[in-house]
C-alpha cells in the first residue's frame, strides 16, 4: 500500500508517494516548475487562481504516479498540506467567485484591528489567543464590506486546503485546526467563534462541516479520478495547514518540540500543552495536530513573509538570474560574519505580524561601496532572514517555546551552509536536518487517519536526521553581536 500526500504552497503544488510500511519515498514531482503567479492588483494584495492549484495538483498527480510506476490500486489514502490563512469563496455549485486572498495579502489588517477594538481584546485574546488581524475571518469580512455583490452570492468559504479536498470529493469539510488558523474557533468553548460571526455578520450556514482532522473527509469522484489520474473511492484522511504539517512531517508532536521552514516565507514553529498568547499578537497560538495524545496540543507559530522570496528577488535582480542558488551559497560563504556592516531588513513582502502588521519594506543599511560586493549583498540577505527569525523566536520564548533543538527538512534555505551555521550560533540550539517535506508529511497523515498507523515508529518509520549543526563558539560572539547591529537598526526604522 502507499499513501499520497500533496502540499499546496503559493509557489507549486508538489506530490509524494510513500510505502506504508518502510516509510520510503516511491516518487515526488511538483507543478509548475516555475513559479506560479501570485497577483497584486493593488499594493499590499495578493492573490490566486483557485483553478491553477487544481490544474498543478492534478499534474502533479498523474506524474507522481507515472514516476512511482504503481497502480492507483495500490494508493490507500491521500492527505493535504496548504498554505495557510488564505480565503477561498464558492457558490453552491462550488464555483470560486473570486480569487484567493492568500496569506501574505494585507487589505484586511483594518478590518481586524476594527473587530478587535469593537470586541475588546480582554475577551478576544482569551477565546481566540489571537487578534482577528490578517487571518481569514478578517479577509472573509473584508469581502462583505468591499465586494457586496460577491459575498451575496457566497454559499461556503474555504481554506486553499479545504477547497483542494472540495475538488477531490465534492464534499465541503473543514477542521477544527484549520478553522483556529483562520481565528474562528473558540478556545474557551472549543467549538467555532459565534461571537466572531455576529459581529461580521456572517451566517454560520457559509460554514464547511467540522471534521476531526485525521479522519475520512469524503472519497475521490469518479470525475476527480480522471483529472488527478487516480482510481474513484480513495479516502482522503487528513488535511492541514502547511506549518503544523510541517511540524508533523518532521515528527514534531509533543511540548519542547520545534520546528522550523524557509521556503517562500520562514516560520519557526514550536508545540506546547497549554493555551498561552501573545498580548500583541506578532507570534500566533493555534490548534495543533497530534493524532496520538488526548490531550490538546497548541502550536505557537512564529513568520516572516519573504525568505525564499527576498532569496529569489536577489537572484532574477541583482544576479539577472545568471547564478544557480548553490553559487549565491557560495558566494554568501566568502563574506564574514556580519557581512562586514552590511545589514539586511528581509521585509518587503506585506505586513509582518511579528512587527504588529507593520509593512516596512526592504531596507538594506551600511552600504559601502568601497567594501561591499555580491558577496556581502548575498550573506547579508540570509543574516537578516535569520536576524528576523531569532526576532520572533525571542517572543516565542515569552509564551514558553523552548528553543534548545529546532528541527528542518534539509531543503530551501536551509541548503545554505551560511543560513543553517548563522541559524545555531545565533540561537544557540542544536539545528537538526531531516529527509522530509510537507508532502511527505502529509502522506504520513493520511496513513493515520486511515487507521493503519497506531504509535510514532510505526509512522515516522524512514524519517532521518541527515545534518546535525551544532552552534561554533569560535563565531558565537561575532554572529550575536552582528544580531544586536541589526536589532537596533530594525528598531531604528520601526
Amino acid at each position: 500500500m502507499y499513501f499520497l500526500g500533496f502540499d499546496l504552497g503559493s509557489s507549486s503544488v508538489k506530490a509524494c508517494l510513500i510505502h506504508a510500511d518502510t516509510g520510503s519515498v516511491a516518487a515526488s514531482a511538483f507543478y509548475p516548475e516555475r513559479e506560479m503567479t501570485i497577483a497584486a492588483p493593488k499594493p499590499g494584495f495578493a492573490e490566486q487562481q483557485p483553478a491553477l492549484w487544481w490544474e498543478n495538483a492534478c499534474l502533479a498527480s498523474k506524474a507522481v504516479m507515472s514516476k512511482a510506476g504503481i497502480s492507483a490500486e495500490d494508493v490507500g489514502a491521500i492527505g493535504i498540506s496548504y498554505q495557510m490563512h488564505g480565503l477561498v469563496v464558492v457558490d453552491k455549485d462550488l464555483n470560486v467567485l473570486r480569487p484567493s486572498i492568500i496569506w501574505c495579502d494585507s487589505r484586511a489588517v483594518e478590518v481586524g484591528n476594527k473587530a478587535m477594538e469593537a470586541l475588546g481584546e480582554e475577551y478576544v485574546l482569551p477565546h481566540l489567543l489571537n487578534s482577528p488581524g490578517n487571518f481569514t475571518a478578517s479577509k472573509l469580512g473584508w469581502v462583505k464590506e468591499n465586494e457586496p455583490d460577491v459575498y451575496a452570492k457566497v454559499d461556503k468559504f474555504m481554506l486553499p486546503g479545504d477547497y483542494l479536498a472540495a475538488r477531490m470529493t465534492g464534499e465541503v469539510v473543514t477542521t477544527p485546526s484549520g478553522l483556529s488558523e483562520g481565528i474562528f474557533w473558540d478556545f474557551v468553548n472549543e467549538r467555532p467563534a459565534d461571537f466572531l460571526f455576529s459581529h461580521f455578520g456572517f451566517d454560520p450556514g457559509i460554514m464547511a462541516t467540522v471534521l476531526p482532522t485525521f479522519a475520512e473527509q469524503g472519497k475521490v469522484s469518479a470525475s476527480a479520478a480522471v483529472e488527478l489520474g487516480l482510481r474513484a473511492g480513495i479516502p482522503v484522511t487528513y488535511r492541514a495547514g502547511d506549518q503544523p504539517n510541517n511540524a508533523f512531517s518532521l515528527n514534531v508532536l509533543e511540548p519542547g518540540e520545534v520546528a522550523a521552514t524557509a521556503g517562500t516565507s520562514g516560520v519557526v514553529y514550536g508545540v506546547s500543552d497549554q493555551i498561552k498568547f501573545d498580548p500583541k499578537s506578532r507570534v500566533n497560538t493555534f490548534l495543533h495536530v497530534n493524532p496520538l495524545s488526548a490531550a490538546a496540543r497548541y502550536g505557537v507559530l512564529l513568520c516572516v513573509n519573504g525568505t525564499g522570496s527576498l532569496n529569489g528577488w536577489l537572484r532574477n535582480s541583482l544576479f539577472q538570474g545568471k547564478v544557480s542558488y548553490p553559487e549565491m551559497n557560495d558566494f554568501a560563504a566568502q563574506a564574514p560574519v556580519g557581512s562586514d556592516g552590511l545589514i539586511c531588513l528581509p521585509f518587503g513582502n506585506g505586513a509582518e505580524r511579528m512587527l504588529e502588521n507593520q509593512d516596512p519594506g526592504n531596507t538594506f543599511k551600511g552600504l559601502q561601496f568601497s567594501r561591499h560586493g555580491l558577496s556581502h549583498w548575498t550573506r547579508a540577505a540570509q543574516e537578516g532572514i535569520v536576524f528576523a527569525l531569532y526576532y520572533g523566536m525571542e517572543i516565542m520564548e515569552t509564551v514558553g517555546v523552548s528553543l534548545k533543538n529546532i528541527r528542518a527538512g534539509e531543503a530551501n534555505m536551509f541548503l545554505s551552509p551560511v543560513f543553517r551555521e548563522t541559524f545555531a550560533n545565533v540561537s544557540g540550539a542544536t539545528v537538526e536536518l531531516y529527509n522530509t517535506d510537507g508532502a511527505q508529511g502529509a502522506a504520513r497523515a493520511a496513513g493515520f487517519g486511515l487507521g493503519y498507523y497506531k504509535n510514532r515508529d510505526e509512522a515516522f518509520v524512514g524519517l532521518s536526521a541527515l545534518r546535525t549543526v551544532e552552534p561554533d563558539n569560535s563565531l558565537k560572539e561575532a554572529t550575536r553581536e552582528a544580531y544586536q547591529n541589526w536589532k537596533q537598526a530594525l528598531e531604528k526604522t520601526l
